[in-house]
Formats: C-alpha cells, sequence, structure tokens
C-alpha cells in the first residue's frame, strides 16, 4: 500500500495539539474533514491514536512512541519542499564544470579560480575544452558554456556577458606594411575552427573586393594557431582582449582588421534546470564579474 504523506501532516498536529478542534484550527481546516482523516489514520496504523477521557482526548501508548518521529518526519518534508533561499559558501561543497575555448581557458579562468577560492574554499573548477561539434554535455555534465555560440533550444539559457574586437595577430618583425585589404589577402592565414572550416566571413568581404586569400591550415586552438604564426608569415584573424594572454606568451603584435566587423560575442550558456539553483547563479555571478574585469583592462 502506497503511504499517504498527508496524514502525516494531520496526525502532527493532532499529537501536538491533543484535539481534533485544535489540529483543524492549525491547519486551516474543517474539524469534520480532520475527523475522517484521523478515521483513516486509525484504519491504516490499526491503532485508535487518540482517546476520549472525559472532556478531553489522550494519546495511546502508540501515539506517544511515535510523535518525535512524526514530527521530524514532517519537519524534513517541509524543509525539502520549501529550501532555503541562502546560500553558505563557506559550507559550499560541489565541483562545477566549465566548457570552453583555450582562449577563454588562459584569460578568464586563473582569475576565476582565485576568486571562487576565496570566497567558497569548499568548491572545485573542472575546465572542459570545446568539442569539433555539438554534444549533448550542457544537458548531463557541463554547468556552463563559454563562447560565441548560443543554443538554439528553448531548454537552454543564455547570457552575452561582453564583446571583444577582432584584429590580425602576426610575428613580431613581420615583412608586411600597412595592412590594408590587399596585404591582408596577399599573405597566408591560419584559421581557428573547431568544425574545421577554412572560410570565414571575411572571406565574403575579400570576394566583394575580388581578393581571395590562403588559408594554409585551419586548426581547433587559438594556441596552435599563434604558434604558426610566430614560427611564419602566416596571419591570424582573432579576439584581441581575450587571446591577450597567448598573444603575449608567443611575443607576437597586433594589427587592426583592414574592413568594419562587428566584435565578437562571450556568451554564457546553461540548462534551464540551474535557473532557480542558488550555487548555479553564484558561479555566473563569478564568471560574469570576472570577464567584466578582464575586459576592461
Amino acid at each position: 500500500m502506497q503511504a499517504d504523506l498527508n496524514l502525516l501532516t494531520v496526525l502532527d498536529a493532532l499529537l501536538e495539539e491533543g484535539s481534533v478542534m485544535g489540529a483543524a484550527q492549525r491547519l486551516h481546516l474543517s474539524s469534520p474533514a480532520v475527523s475522517r482523516t484521523l478515521g483513516r489514520i486509525r484504519k491504516v496504523t490499526g491503532d485508535d491514536i487518540l482517546v476520549r477521557t472525559g472532556h478531553s482526548m489522550t494519546p495511546t501508548p502508540y501515539a506517544l512512541g511515535i510523535a518525535e518521529e512524526v514530527r521530524r518526519l514532517v519537519r524534513e518534508a517541509n524543509a525539502v519542499l520549501s529550501p532555503s533561499r541562502e546560500l553558505d559558501l563557506s559550507a559550499l561543497d560541489r565541483t562545477f564544470t566549465v566548457q570552453c575555448h583555450d582562449a577563454l581557458a588562459s584569460s578568464v579562468i586563473p582569475s576565476l579560480v582565485g576568486r571562487i577560492a576565496e570566497q567558497a574554499p569548499g568548491v572545485r573548477l573542472r575546465v572542459l575544452a570545446e568539442h569539433s561539434g555539438d554534444t549533448d554535455d550542457l544537458r548531463h555534465r557541463v554547468d556552463l558554456e563559454l563562447g560565441g555560440g548560443t543554443p538554439d533550444l528553448p531548454e537552454f539559457r543564455s547570457e552575452t556577458l561582453g564583446t571583444d574586437p577582432l584584429a590580425v595577430v602576426m610575428r613580431s618583425g613581420h615583412p608586411c606594411g600597412e595592412l590594408d585589404l590587399r596585404a591582408y589577402a596577399a599573405y597566408p592565414h591560419v584559421l581557428v575552427s573547431r568544425r574545421g572550416r577554412l572560410t570565414a566571413p571575411i572571406d565574403d568581404v575579400l570576394a566583394a573586393e575580388g581578393l581571395q586569400r590562403k588559408v594554409i591550415a585551419t586548426v581547433a586552438t587559438v594556441h596552435t594557431a599563434l604558434q604558426i604564426a610566430a614560427a611564419s608569415d602566416a596571419l591570424v584573424t582573432t579576439t584581441t582582449i581575450l587571446c591577450r594572454p597567448l598573444i603575449e606568451a608567443f611575443g607576437l603584435v597586433t594589427r587592426p582588421l583592414p574592413v568594419e566587423s562587428p566584435e565578437a560575442a562571450i556568451n554564457c550558456n546553461w540548462h534551464q534546470r540551474y535557473d532557480s539553483d542558488l550555487a548555479h547563479a553564484w558561479l555566473r555571478d563569478q564568471v560574469r564579474a570576472t570577464l567584466t574585469e578582464v575586459l576592461a583592462r
């Protein structure tokens, strides 16, 4: 038989108040409704629970024996159905998984780890690289996805945290002079694409001017692209702020992109099941604040 947990609430009130009327007032129910429920409790337990003694009612030995357990169960059930809306960061013990490309990892994650460790020492961060294609990771094992894309399905949430201007990256001492569109097309290029694409929107701009650039490689990470640029005359078109740590690490220089181009969006994506999760909302706040600091440098 499946237990009706509503009986526990009425039983707790009956044992606390010692009368049907008192329990009815406490629960904002009618006395007949509580009397009917008491009858059901008696049938389920095989015990009278409360018996009349003169003008009052007295709990049976069985009722006295279970009173504390019933009270505990009702408290725990109420706690489950009324979760706390306060987050104790000092006691938070949780592992968050963040997925992002290597430029974001290099520029944002070090500061984010420091910020989290300072506020919530029991929190761990697991950082995963981007996949070459779409996956179900955001449904199952990834708490936050950071990057330029946005999910299409309504079960996902997305927030644009900022934008990053594009620039052309090259080795120090590169032979190009003024980088106009024609000079830009004349040099070899390395593309960054997790899907291995050999073209980008700027190729349409070049085609409209009767120009075509030579793509010598497409790679999955900014790190690899800049490594190639550091050892050759190849150009890499990428974001400037997020890629700055890698650009500086390879001793590279940047030039303005020789064409008007919208800045790259930086989006934070998550599954809707985390909308009301206080710890997840706190994590999103830390990512937002960290990225704001990085973009302002």
